[in-house]
């Protein structure tokens, strides 16, 4: 059964954590895709995952890019899965119908942001009450993440 994360974003905004999720995910040969809520929030998101480290590289594409099945990191709008991603990242609050097909599935939200995190409360019930394994990680004054209980 899908494993389920919930990141709980403080110190560092979407754009600055997403690509240190993704790296972590790509150095364990997870293929993965990335659900947003908005096109607009694909191209930050893209434009995050290519500067946020000049000295790293995170493969990665979208719809206007092409080539999907052979995208290590995919992201879209769409409930789809169109590389064959094993681990699931959802943003911006986007929910899938699709999320017992991965591995493992990661809900972001920003701890900022109060209906972020009721949403989350929400999810987290959802996904207790259809029997996943869930956990749960916050940040910390540094921005690294714990685990909590």
């Amino acid at each position: 059964m899908t494993t389920v994360r919930f990141y709980h974003m403080i110190q560092k905004r979407l754009e600055q954590a997403l690509p240190e999720i993704v790296a972590k995910a790509l150095e364990r040969k997870h293929r993965i895709l990335i659900k947003a809520g908005s096109r607009e929030r694909i191209e930050v998101l893209d434009t995050a995952l290519w500067t946020q480290d000049p000295a790293s590289f995170l493969p990665h594409g979208h719809a206007k890019d092409g080539f999907e099945a052979d995208q290590p990191v995919f992201l879209t709008t769409e409930d789809e899965n169109p590389n064959g991603a094993d681990v699931l990242i959802l943003t911006d609050g986007a929910s899938s119908q699709m999320t017992d097909k991965f591995a493992l599935c990661c809900e972001m939200f920003d701890g900022n942001d109060e209906e972020a995190v009721k949403s989350a409360r929400e999810k987290w019930k959802l996904y207790k009450d259809k029997g996943y394994t869930a956990a749960y990680f916050q940040q910390d004054e540094s921005g690294k993440w714990q685990q909590k209980q």
